[in-house]
């Protein structure tokens, strides 16, 4: 029980944060976290010191969340190929906060936000996304595009406001 305490006050607060990107709120994160360690715990014996602990727990919470929203079936895959020809949206990301970004995004549609995560957030490979998924590269892909797409336009409209709030109007 001890040993379980410290590794929850060690991980939790790390976890929680990386739970509530794959979240619509916080309440759906902390029931990701919780059940994230009731798996943790059970399991740890399997932990096979083969990379980090903490990436394994993160492995652990990151599944746990996509487990959640298959076991919901609110999670919609479009399944559509990227337009190999599409332009590329890029987010300034250095001109915005972490936390009215991680807001942004969960506010997206589950599929966007899931890959949107997996992808920019955690490193995760189209290729990783797909197979984690069932679905294809070029959805992962698709889904990616139209995930940027949707922050941009979310973070132009809140640039809009910003400027009208600053001109008096």
């Amino acid at each position: 029980m001890q040993a379980q305490s410290q590794i929850y006050q060690l991980f939790a607060g790390k976890l929680f944060a990386l739970s509530l990107k794959y979240s619509k709120n916080q309440q759906d994160a902390e029931d990701v976290l919780q059940d994230s360690f009731l798996i943790i715990f059970n399991k740890i014996h399997q932990y096979t010191h083969k990379g980090s602990f903490e990436g394994w727990l993160k492995r652990i919470v990151i599944n746990t969340a996509l487990q959640k929203y298959r076991e919901k079936s609110t999670l919609y895959l479009i399944k559509e190929e990227a337009n190999l020809y599409e332009e590329e949206v890029v987010l300034d990301e250095d001109n915005i906060s972490i936390d009215f970004l991680l807001e942004l995004i969960q506010e997206l549609p589950d599929r966007y936000r899931l890959i949107f995560n997996l992808y920019i957030l955690d490193n995760f490979s189209h290729k990783e996304i797909a197979k984690m998924l069932d679905i294809s590269e070029g959805t992962s892909k698709s889904n990616l595009s139209r995930a940027r797409q949707l922050l941009k336009k979310k973070l132009e409209k809140n640039q809009q406001q910003l400027e009208k709030l600053s001109n008096g109007g």
